[in-house]
């Protein structure tokens, strides 16, 4: 009774396994984290400079000036003494706009011979890979495929056979002889 008992007792978990939501219920099914629930946490931070206390009473305001004054002075840059787009970028045809943009781009302090610096390093780098594309691809070194036939002297030997009337592929013909081929060269 009891070994019965106990088979059907199995039979009967097998069966609940194989349905999709027992086998959930019961822990047997890979729950994988839903991505639209993940949330990337920004990392923490130091502050830029130890030194800030905060402020006692009474004492002077750090900053100088209103509001407006402090955003002119972070647009447009006064105060920093930085030498203006005349200088550093002479006119060129382009607006004046353009050349503040390349100048706060660095593009005065380029290097003039950076095509030719590129160019070489990358005709460097690929004759390096050619060299190695060619040894993958052409694993063996390139074999004559044959005996190099004379013409003048095989149009001769032709017409001399066919004034004499023997056959044109006499003993002087040369043969094409198949090498043999490997266990696995015809599949790729």
């Amino acid at each position: 009774m009891r070994r019965s008992a106990l088979l059907c007792f199995s039979v009967v978990a097998l069966a609940l396994a194989g349905c999709g939501d027992v086998r959930e219920q019961l822990g047997l099914e890979k729950q994988a984290p839903d991505e639209f629930r993940v949330v990337a946490r920004a990392p923490l931070t130091v502050p830029p400079e130890f030194a800030l206390r905060p402020p006692r009473p009474g004492a002077a305001r750090p900053q100088v000036g209103t509001p407006t004054d402090q955003a002119r002075r972070t647009v447009f840059r006064l105060g920093d003494q930085q030498p203006t787009v005349e200088e550093v970028m002479p006119d060129d045809g382009r607006s004046l706009g353009e050349r503040s943009i390349l100048m706060q781009a660095g593009a005065s302090e380029a290097d003039p011979e950076i095509r030719q610096v590129v160019d070489r390093e990358t005709q460097r780098v690929n004759a390096e890979s050619q060299d190695f594309l060619e040894d993958l691809i052409f694993w063996r070194e390139a074999q004559p495929s044959g005996d190099v036939v004379d013409a003048e002297a095989e149009a001769r030997r032709l017409r001399e056979a066919q004034a004499i009337g023997q056959p044109v592929t006499g003993a002087g013909t040369p043969t094409i002889e198949r090498r043999e081929r490997g266990v696995l060269e015809g599949i790729f």
